[in-house]
């Protein structure tokens, strides 16, 4: 039998009170937080489908910031290119009339002088400067000018001359992701931009009975080789060539030792990994602590120069009034660094239009993502606001009625 007591009553009021605040206290955190699931417990099914919408959607929206990026990035460098191309056409046009064989020597060393501005111009280019303030051809170091002007005497110039410019950069590492597992490389470095002729490496050391000793690596243009013991020459040109960097290697029939040509105009970067020495051991390079640095074995013959040694050679040529060599082997040099810039060009404008595509389909995806995350988790305001008012309504009838059914006494002050 159940036994009633006086403070039953109370204690049953004070439940479905604290039930009714609990709901209020709900719907207006739901109100509060945009969303219809205040606790898993809610809607299990959509609140899963919403956490993975939302980390998609956060992915989209990076990606979306990333293309922008490197669109703006490539149109930067695309400019500069362009700024490159247009002077080295205007070097291409005083080889052409210093090749004419019509012009006094005065006049050649007039044309000297404005190569050699040209190729201080040129210098300047390649060591510009992006929006964010790191090099665009310095590669991954992107804080370090490319390129270093070295100056000195050259015969038949009056005043001080570029007399030659050193690569100081890296290769272009650099890459940003556009979409899930998709990168585009961001930099393309000055020994690819301002490079002319296809770079040629011949050692000098007879290695045909050379064996690796231990397991190590070295790195081709940033492609890192593998080598294991007992590997011989012939083995560690095949790696070569089956490895993505843009070379080809062979044994050099003469010297019997390793020789690697560029299959594209470019500055060849090679090093060995820090616990390894095998192109050390081969000829090829010394030791060097910046391996950005040109660090070939003095005794290795190394072939190909850049856009701003076919300036120099030219410009050298006007000095001696040389109409033979301007007309060959200066023009030549120069219409090779300007196939290379073109071909660049064309590389940057790829990469570009590439990213258009992609954040043009991150904008369609996005907000198709954003409608999906929305059916699963937004709050219907209009509803929300109705059962609000209803609770409310409810909450204080409920307080009005407790007031009347539990009028405190005189015996409830002296419990």
């Amino acid at each position: 039998m159940r036994r009633l007591s006086t403070d039953m009553p109370n204690n049953d009021m004070q439940f479905y009170l604290r039930r009714q605040e609990e709901g209020l206290a709900k719907i207006q955190g739901k109100i509060a937080g945009q969303t219809r699931i205040h606790e898993l417990r809610d809607d299990p099914l959509a609140a899963s489908h919403a956490v993975r919408y939302a980390s998609y959607l956060a992915r989209l929206e990076r990606f979306e910031q990333n293309t922008l990026y490197a669109r703006d990035h490539f149109n930067h460098t695309d400019t500069y290119l362009r700024q490159a191309n247009d002077l080295m056409q205007r070097v291409r046009d005083i080889a052409v009339q210093g090749a004419n064989g019509t012009y006094a020597q005065e006049d050649m060393r007039y044309m000297a002088v404005e190569v050699n501005e040209l190729l201080k111009e040129l210098v300047s280019l390649s060591n510009a400067l992006g929006p964010d303030g790191r090099q665009l051809f310095a590669g991954d170091k992107a804080f370090t000018e490319p390129f270093r002007m070295v100056e000195g005497t050259v015969e038949g110039g009056g005043e001080t001359m570029v007399v030659r410019v050193e690569y100081r950069g890296a290769g272009a590492s650099r890459k940003a992701e556009v979409t899930g597992g998709t990168y585009t490389t961001l930099d393309i470095g000055g020994g690819e931009a301002f490079w002319a002729e296809k770079m040629q490496i011949f050692s000098k050391e007879d290695a045909s009975e050379y064996r690796v000793t231990e397991p190590g690596a070295f790195y081709v243009d940033g492609e890192a080789i593998t080598v294991n013991p007992g590997d011989t020459l012939q083995a560690i040109v095949a790696k070569i060539n089956e490895s993505p960097a843009p070379v080809k290697a062979y044994v050099d029939p003469e010297t019997r030792g390793l020789a690697v040509e560029g299959t594209n105009a470019h500055l060849i970067r090679m090093e060995d990994r820090q616990d390894s020495r095998v192109l050390q051991d081969l000829g090829i390079i010394v030791a060097h602590a910046d391996p950005g640095a040109p660090n070939w074995n003095p005794t290795a013959r190394v072939s190909g120069g850049s856009a701003f040694d076919m300036m120099i050679r030219l410009r050298d040529g006007l000095f001696r009034g040389d109409t033979d060599f301007i007309g060959s082997q200066g023009i030549g040099g120069i219409d090779l660094a300007l196939n290379n810039l073109q071909s660049r060009l064309a590389e940057i404008g790829s990469r570009g239009e590439r990213v258009d595509m992609t954040w043009k389909r991150l904008n369609e995806e996005i907000p198709q993502v954003t409608a999906a995350l929305s059916r699963e988790a937004s709050l219907d305001f209009a509803t929300a606001a109705t059962d609000l008012g209803m609770l409310e309504f409810a909450h204080k009838a409920a307080l009005q009625t407790a007031a009347k059914v539990l009028s405190p006494t005189l015996l409830d002050f002296l419990r």
